[in-house]
């Protein structure tokens, strides 16, 4: 590739950015799914619309799965461990024992019903049967559910994209043979040791971030999304499930109490979006729509099946004993939404050369943009009928935690020494400069937030926070109360350092 070469491509890849991202602002302002809109921009650059010729799948699907690994540990980064605690057990029966539940329903409707081979109908059940995170994810930040349909949805869509992986690459081989024994050793062990990778992972990081000072703020986002990755390829490269092990890295790092969180958060949500955006226009080139015409009816006889028998089927069925109340299972069974996951797993039978498999690929890309459309804009009408959330329901409000250095402001200690006129002093009457304000006031143990009429003692400590800029007044003010008293002004004093 030559440099003129690389400065087009560059110019390009800069513009379709962009693009999507102001595209993506147009399409929420009028309720069409961003994820839909990505692929219509790969749509539209490819060889029916543009004309721009792309039909490696071996390079796409690497670059997807990277991209997914992106997703998810963004995910994690952003999963609050309070809200899944107590739904870790129902969130792993649906994304495992629901899986194969969905896998098994939608490959028979796919046999029976469009005359499949049983390799593509498996592997046609196995595609689509995950729930895709960025989907969900996207979705809960904009619905008001409760904690535990939310929570629910969220660790599902975690953690069954590991066992959906397995399953399509199982049913991946050419010539096809399926062992039932096998496969179940080969799951249990894939998903066993890619959880207590990313765990580990996730607990080493923590501690290394508590204990090293790295020279810059920007460096902590950067390392904790690192960690994510690393534990991702470190359980690829054992051959155990990659995907669980980056959520649960991440999940971890997110909820240690790590410096700079907010900022770390950030980077993580420009990350998934930037892979978003990627993922989807890459695999909308993949498709023809001259193509998908015959494969139109397919998609939604096996959309119907997935929707209405399949996904609900899975639910009950792995939700059995954990007391879930029929409403929530009925969100939750209509609320299984699919983006960029099937389509990515589509290309995995095209890559090992499976008979016929290219015709996967149409019929899940159709499935993900017909499905979309109806189920999408469909959740919050279908969670107020079932009522999961009232009418006037608004969002949760979301509650930060910041470094000072982000907010550019600074917390300034100081002790009230016995002989400082500062003594007997008001905070009203100390009069700092706007903003800074006291506060906490420590004093003989007890820590409590003044009033502007709490008179300053001896040997109280004050914690003040103020702004960069007015950092060097409130110190020059509090010198000179402390010198001459309230009145310090008066007597031409104005705390001028040493």
């Amino acid at each position: 590739m030559s440099l003129h070469q690389l400065y087009l491509d560059l110019l390009i890849g800069g513009l379709v950015l962009l693009a999507s991202i102001v595209g993506t602002r147009v399409a929420t302002r009028i309720g069409f799914p961003s994820l839909l809109f990505f692929l219509l921009v790969g749509v539209v650059l490819g060889e029916d619309g543009l004309g721009l010729e792309f039909d490696n799948v071996e390079l796409a699907r690497n670059v997807c799965t990277a991209a997914l690994a992106v997703i998810l540990v963004e995910g994690g980064l952003t999963t609050r461990f309070a809200d899944v605690r107590k739904v870790l057990a129902p969130a792993g029966a649906m994304a495992t024992v629901g899986v194969v539940i969905s896998t098994a329903v939608t490959a028979v409707g796919a046999h029976v019903l469009l005359r499949m081979d049983w390799q593509l109908a498996l592997l046609l059940g196995a595609i689509v049967s995950s729930t895709d995170a960025a989907a969900v994810f996207s979705v809960l930040r904009v619905l008001p559910l409760p904690r535990r349909v939310a929570g629910l949805l969220e660790a599902e869509s975690g953690f069954n994209d590991a066992p959906a992986v397995i399953l399509v690459l199982m049913f991946s081989v050419v010539p096809f043979v399926f062992e039932p024994k096998s496969a179940a050793v080969q799951i249990v062990y894939e998903l066993l040791a890619g959880s207590a990778i990313g765990l580990l992972c996730g607990f080493l990081g923590a501690m290394a971030l508590r204990r090293v000072a790295l020279p810059a703020s920007g460096l902590y986002p950067i390392a904790t999304f690192g960690i994510g990755l690393v534990a991702f390829a470190a359980s690829g490269t054992v051959h155990a499930s990659g995907f669980i092990a980056a959520y649960l890295a991440a999940v971890v790092l997110a909820n240690s109490g790590l410096p700079h969180r907010s900022a770390t958060r950030s980077f993580a949500e420009g990350l998934g979006w930037l892979a978003q955006i990627g993922l989807f226009v890459l695999l909308g080139l993949l498709v023809n729509p001259s193509e998908l015409l015959d494969d139109l009816v397919p998609a939604i006889v096996v959309g119907l099946v997935l929707l209405l028998v399949a996904r609900p089927l899975s639910v009950v069925g792995s939700l059995v004993g954990f007391g879930i109340p029929w409403r929530e299972r009925a969100f939750l069974s209509w609320a299984g939404l699919r983006g960029a996951v099937p389509v990515v797993l589509a290309t995995f039978p095209i890559v090992e050369g499976v008979p016929d498999s290219y015709r996967l690929l149409n019929i899940v890309f159709v499935l993900v943009v017909v499905f979309t459309l109806v189920q999408g804009p469909s959740l919050r009408p279908v969670a107020h009928l079932l009522g999961l959330i009232s009418r006037e329901a608004t969002r949760e409000i979301q509650v930060e935690a910041a470094p000072l250095d982000v907010l550019d402001a600074e917390l300034l200690t100081m002790k009230v020494q016995p002989g400082s006129r500062l003594r007997n002093v008001t905070i009203l009457e100390l009069r700092l400069p706007d903003p800074a304000v006291v506060t906490l006031i420590i004093r003989q143990g007890n820590t409590f937030v003044p009033l502007p009429d709490t008179r300053i003692e001896s040997d109280d400590e004050l914690m003040i926070v103020t702004t960069s800029k007015t950092r060097a007044l409130t110190e020059s003010r509090i010198r000179a109360v402390s010198r001459r008293g309230k009145l310090a002004y008066w007597f031409d004093e104005y705390g001028d350092a040493g």
